[in-house]
């Protein structure tokens, strides 16, 4: 088989717009009509994209990539020996610290 994705993938929008008073006037049919098009819909909020709604399962996929990426710079510290080992109760001390600075 040549094509590793179905077609029916690559003639997806990759985003849509809509603007928030035409949501408030078309409603959740609108973006269910807009996500069956689009991978992403952005919601504009006077003439500035201000939201973006995506399908659960996108989302979930999104949150998953994000854990993957912090599993993988965890795993470049530690081989680069850039950690500290220290007490609960030292770390929370360096956080007020950190906090108090800010």
């Amino acid at each position: 088989m040549i094509y590793q994705y179905p077609i029916i993938s690559f003639l997806r929008e990759e985003k849509m717009t809509i603007t928030a008073n035409n949501l408030r006037t078309k409603g959740i049919k609108a973006l269910q009509e807009m996500l069956d098009r689009a991978d992403e819909v952005y919601i504009s909020l006077h003439g500035k994209k201000e939201y973006v709604v995506l399908k659960s399962e996108d989302y979930a996929k999104l949150k998953s990539y994000e854990r993957d990426i912090a599993c993988l710079e965890v795993m470049r510290d530690i081989e680069a020996d850039d950690y500290k080992v220290q007490s609960a109760d030292a770390h929370i001390r360096c956080l007020k610290d950190v906090l108090r600075d800010d």
